[in-house]
């Protein structure tokens, strides 16, 4: 770009074409043999930006670029699209939240000369200015509106980061938000449930239904919501002498009882599939599905036909201190004895399941 160099004075101009004459000189007499230093093939998608005597000129190519031999230095730009990911870092929400989260950027260079000109390390600089506009995104939004509005928040990261890279000659032309995992939940959760008390609301609720089946005693009259039951838990061994059957494992308990539930309503309303993965005392792990995905929704031991949306994994015995309330989820969740992997958002919408039991 020609424009942007100081105007030169006369000798330094005669200087310089002088010198450039000479060059040009040197190469007829050389030739062919100087031709192989000299022509560059610069294909359709680059362009090769040419310094003459340290002074910039205008992008060559594409097609056959003549160069002066000790004279012309050159430098190529390819103005295909690339892409880079900023690696997942640890980032804090507006309502406390610490999450996990990536990007994946798509850019391509409009201007060549710019693009040589303002920045030395491209890649690095836009790589910075993403994850910096990404961290000033999130700062200011709390945790559930991350997890459902990450298309809006990428759209708003894309011209963020243009309003800054433009300059260099670069346009970002996709962002696209990846939250990778939720490393601590909101310290003052916002009005409404979240995860951590929809695991406790719906393990509360099958408390009085379940527990008389799980721990091996007759079912209760009493009402589904009261915690009576947690006494029958805290004995080491259940007083039924004329039980002849195995004791019917906890999470099976609380499914069976889960099956009258399910319907076409909310199967509509959910729409997810769910995995429990239970470490039993024998120290074997023992898989559960809630596919809520298709017809009236199943309910069953083993793993889904499909990918689930969400994996909860916890020991059965944490899951009996869950239901006894003697673990809160997130001291679980924070110390890895609950651990939730999957999309934060499906995970949320076992609160649908929880008001279908009411």
């Amino acid at each position: 770009m020609p424009g942007m160099d100081a105007p030169q004075s006369w000798p330094s101009c005669l200087c310089h074409g002088l010198i450039s004459f000479l060059g040009f000189l040197l190469l007829l007499v050389t030739f062919p043999i100087s031709g192989w230093f000299a022509l560059k093939i610069v294909p359709t998608y680059e362009r090769m930006i040419v310094f003459r005597l340290g002074r910039i000129r205008t992008p060559q190519g594409p097609g056959m670029v003549l160069l002066l031999p000790f004279i012309d230095s050159f430098q190529r730009v390819d103005l295909r699209t690339r892409a880079f990911n900023v690696p997942p870092c640890k980032l804090a929400s507006k309502d406390g939240a610490v999450l996990s989260v990536g990007a994946d950027v798509q850019f391509h260079i409009w201007d060549p000369v710019l693009s040589v000109m303002t920045v030395k390390d491209l890649n690095t600089a836009t790589r910075m200015t993403a994850q910096n506009a990404m961290t000033k995104a999130l700062l200011k939004r709390p945790l559930r509106e991350i997890q459902m509005e990450k298309l809006k928040i990428s759209d708003q990261l894309l011209l963020d980061i243009n309003e800054v890279t433009r300059a260099w000659g670069l346009e970002v032309d996709r962002v696209e938000l990846a939250v990778e995992a939720v490393l601590q939940l909101p310290q003052d959760s916002p009005a409404g449930p979240n995860l951590d008390s929809t695991l406790q609301q719906l393990a509360l609720h099958f408390l009085g239904g379940s527990m008389n089946s799980v721990a091996g005693g007759a079912p209760s009259p009493g009402p589904a919501d009261t915690v009576e039951m947690v006494s029958e838990v805290e004995p080491p061994a259940p007083q039924v002498g004329a039980r002849s059957s195995p004791k019917q494992p906890l999470v099976e308990g609380l499914l069976t009882a889960l099956q009258p539930f399910l319907s076409e309503a909310l199967v509509s309303q959910v729409g997810a599939c769910y995995q429990f993965n239970v470490v039993l005392p024998s120290g074997t792990q023992s898989a559960y599905f809630l596919d809520l995905t298709t017809g009236r929704g199943r309910v069953g031991h083993g793993v889904p036909d499909g990918i689930p949306d969400v994996v909860v994994e916890m020991a059965e015995a944490d899951l009996r201190a869950l239901l006894c309330r003697e673990l809160r989820p997130l001291g679980a969740y924070m110390s890895g004895r609950l651990k939730v992997k999957g999309d934060l958002a499906m995970a949320m919408k076992l609160e649908a399941v929880l008001r279908a039991l009411k």
